[in-house]
């Protein structure tokens, strides 16, 4: 590591010294192209400066040797602190990552100013020969990534986590997605399930909430409209059954709707997707929690086991899907009508 604390200024200056080794073109389009002494211009537009000398792919053509061109150099300057922060990220990253953060993690990492010239960051990294940059394409971020990887995987990646959530029509907590993904794809050389996380995080049709759950961009839980939408909203984003003034709190929180407690529980009541589970407590049916009163719930138990269940295996599985207290399951298995107790401390459905 090199003793000399970077700055904005030192970074740049250094840069300009490096370049001055290039040929007269490459060293002027690297400029042009990195905003070092003017706006930054895009290689169409400097190659109208050149042609009909030139094409448009050999200005492209130029910039790429000139970059690879300084690497050995880079070596041997200050610059290569950043090349050897870069290393380190994109193995923690397993191999690629998007230019943002990558940008990001140098700024952070060395301390440098964030107005940095971002463009000369990007070159310094880019010339090393093991290190490629995608081409812009919709909806996906640009990366850079390691020779190893396959762009054609990164795409095959993609559209299987696509695939996946499609398949599924709900959020996934992350883990899960990245190992069903990885599990799809076995024979894919390379593939892991971190792997397939760093992949995701290009894509723009991907959302990344609360640092848990991936769900599709175009899914309307987004972007809440109906008093039912927001209650699930705020239902997935705590993932947590919870009491209907805790709703509607929430929902005036973080949705910024001035919506009536009442309103919010009459939604509760009257709408099959949620599910009472204790006194004013509501949870999601698609999270596995039946209707249906704590009878309900201790018949659907001995019916399911279909054999005689002791006090103490009955309230554990009954307080698995329902917010009650103890009292009140054990009052519940005083109901002799639909009840019957075998022997001492043990239960079973009336015959």
């Amino acid at each position: 590591m090199n003793a000399t604390v970077l700055n904005n200024e030192n970074i740049v200056r250094s840069f300009e010294e490096i370049l001055i080794s290039l040929s007269e073109k490459e060293k002027n389009v690297i400029e042009r192209r990195v905003w070092l002494k003017w706006e930054k211009e895009t290689l169409q537009s400097i190659w109208n400066s050149f042609s009909p000398t030139i094409t448009r792919e050999r200005v492209r053509q130029i910039e790429e040797s000139g970059i690879r061109k300084i690497w050995r150099i880079i070596k041997a300057s200050i610059l290569t602190d950043i090349q050897e922060k870069w290393i380190e990220f994109v193995k923690m990253s397993w191999g690629l990552a998007s230019r943002d953060s990558l940008v990001n993690y140098l700024i952070k990492e060395l301390n440098l100013e964030k107005d940095i010239n971002k463009g000369v960051l990007e070159t310094i990294v880019q010339s090393d020969f093991d290190i490629l940059k995608s081409k812009q394409k919709l909806g996906c971020k640009i990366y850079f990534y390691l020779s190893k990887i396959s762009r054609y995987n990164v795409d095959v990646i993609h559209k299987e986590a696509i695939k996946v959530l499609k398949k599924k029509k709900d959020v996934i907590e992350k883990e899960e997605l990245f190992k069903i993904v990885s599990e799809n794809l076995k024979d894919l050389r390379g593939i892991s399930a971190p792997l397939v996380g760093s992949v995701l995080e290009l894509f723009d049709d991907i959302i990344f909430w609360e640092d848990n759950l991936v769900w599709l961009t175009k899914w309307k839980i987004l972007n809440p409209k109906t008093l039912k939408d927001k209650a699930v909203y705020i239902l997935k984003k705590e993932w947590t059954p919870m009491h209907f003034v805790d709703i509607a709190n929430k929902i005036i929180e973080v949705l910024e709707d001035n919506v009536k407690i009442n309103t919010i529980h009459n939604e509760l009541i009257r709408n099959e997707d949620f599910v009472l589970i204790g006194r004013g407590i509501y949870a999601l049916r698609e999270w596995w929690f039946k209707p249906g009163t704590v009878l309900d719930v201790i018949s659907s138990i001995l019916e399911k086991r279909n054999e005689p269940m002791s006090t103490e295996e009955i309230v554990k599985e009954v307080l698995k899907i329902r917010d009650v207290k103890e009292t009140t399951i054990y009052m519940n298995l005083q109901n002799r009508q639909v009840i019957e107790r075998v022997w001492r401390n043990f239960y079973q459905l009336k015959q």
